[in-house]
C-alpha cells in the first residue's frame, strides 16, 4: 500500500485552470517579499553573512545577495520543481535560485531542452532568463552551513514551501529534487508513511498532483555519473506527459 495522507495534513487546493495569473502574481510577490525580509533561523542568518563578506575568488568584488532566496518562474507553471536550499555561492550570490552554480548549469539547460526556459544558462537574476509553466523553489530558503539545513530550520522554513504549494493552483506536478526535498513535500501533504524516494518515483497526490522524484543535480550526483543528462532529461519529459494527462 503506498503512502496515504494524516488526518492532519494541510489542507491544499485542488489545481485550477489557468487564468489566474494576476492575483497569483500578487500574491506570490508578497511572499517573496515576506521570505527575503525572514530572519528566524540565527544559524542561518550568520553563515549567509558569513559567506556574503568573505566571497570566493572567483566572486570577489561582487555583491552578494546574502539574503533568503525566493522561488521564481512562471505564475502559470503546470509544473514546480523543489530543490533542497540556496547554494552559497550560487543563488545566494545571485538572488536567484539555481543561478551562478553548476547544479543550476545542469537544471536549466535541462528545462531548456524541455521548453520550460528561455536559455539554456542561468547566470544571474539580470541574464533574461524566463521559465515556461514552471516554478523553481526550494524547501529551505537560506544557503545552510555543508549544504546541510538541520530539522529545525527545515520546519520553520516550511510554511513558505506550503503557502507557495498553495498559491501555485494551475501546477499539476511537483517535482522534487533530492531525498530532503521529496520529505519536505511529503510533510506538507501529511503523507505517511512518507514515500519511497527514487529517481523517476511518481506518488499520486490529495489534490490530484503528481509527486515526481529526481536525483538532485549536485556535482556530487553529476560528476559520479549517478545523474545523467538523459537522466535528467527523462524527468522532465515525464513531467510533461504527466501535465497533459492530468
Amino acid at each position: 500500500m503506498g503512502p496515504r495522507p494524516c488526518p492532519s495534513s494541510l489542507a491544499l487546493p485542488v489545481p485550477a485552470a489557468r487564468g489566474t495569473t494576476p492575483p497569483v502574481r500578487s500574491e506570490l510577490s508578497e511572499l517573496a517579499a515576506e521570505i527575503a525580509a525572514c530572519s528566524r533561523c540565527p544559524r542561518l542568518v550568520e553563515w549567509r553573512r558569513q559567506v556574503a563578506e568573505h566571497p570566493r575568488a572567483a566572486f570577489r568584488g561582487q555583491r552578494y545577495w546574502g539574503r533568503p532566496v525566493p522561488g521564481f518562474g512562471d505564475p502559470d507553471a503546470e509544473m514546480i520543481v523543489v530543490g533542497l536550499a540556496p547554494a552559497a555561492h550560487g543563488a545566494n550570490r545571485t538572488g536567484r535560485m539555481f543561478t551562478g552554480d553548476r547544479s543550476g548549469d545542469w537544471l536549466i539547460a535541462a528545462m531548456w531542452r524541455a521548453g520550460y526556459a528561455t536559455s539554456p544558462s542561468s547566470v544571474s537574476a539580470d541574464d533574461g532568463l524566463a521559465l515556461k509553466g514552471a516554478w523553481i523553489t526550494a524547501a529551505v530558503h537560506c544557503a545552510p552551513p555543508e549544504n546541510m539545513p538541520n530539522p529545525t530550520e527545515r520546519a520553520a522554513c516550511s510554511e513558505f514551501l506550503r503557502r507557495e504549494l498553495q498559491i501555485l493552483v494551475s501546477a499539476r506536478v511537483i517535482v522534487v529534487l533530492g531525498q530532503l526535498a521529496c520529505s519536505a513535500v511529503s510533510d506538507i501533504y501529511g503523507l505517511r508513511p512518507r514515500p519511497k524516494f527514487a529517481h523517476l518515483a511518481e506518488h499520486p497526490l490529495s489534490d490530484a498532483r503528481m509527486l515526481l522524484c529526481s536525483y538532485h543535480p549536485s556535482q556530487q550526483n553529476t560528476f559520479t555519473g549517478r545523474l545523467t543528462e538523459p537522466m535528467m532529461d527523462a524527468v522532465f519529459t515525464r513531467a510533461r506527459e504527466l501535465c497533459r494527462n492530468g
